[in-house]
């Protein structure tokens, strides 16, 4: 994850978050799914993970460099 620079991430979980523009993102419409229990389709499981994984991608790497910064180590 050290090697994958802040700037791709944001870039990449803001624009696969977002998609569609101009309606419902698809990640908000998903996640509507997931909480109601109505996600079942395994294109509708693809789509969440396919929306969702850079913004998942960018929160662990947050928490990770947090974490080190907090337990002393120097980034690499």
């Amino acid at each position: 994850m050290r090697r994958i620079p802040y700037s791709v991430l944001i870039v990449l979980a803001l624009l696969m978050a977002l998609q569609p523009i101009g309606q419902q993102p698809h990640l908000v419409e998903k996640l509507g799914m997931l909480a109601s229990g109505t996600l079942r389709r395994p294109i509708d499981i693809f789509d969440l993970f396919l929306h969702g994984t850079p913004l998942v991608l960018l929160v662990w790497k947050v928490v990770g460099d947090l974490k080190a910064k907090r337990d002393g180590r120097a980034e690499r």
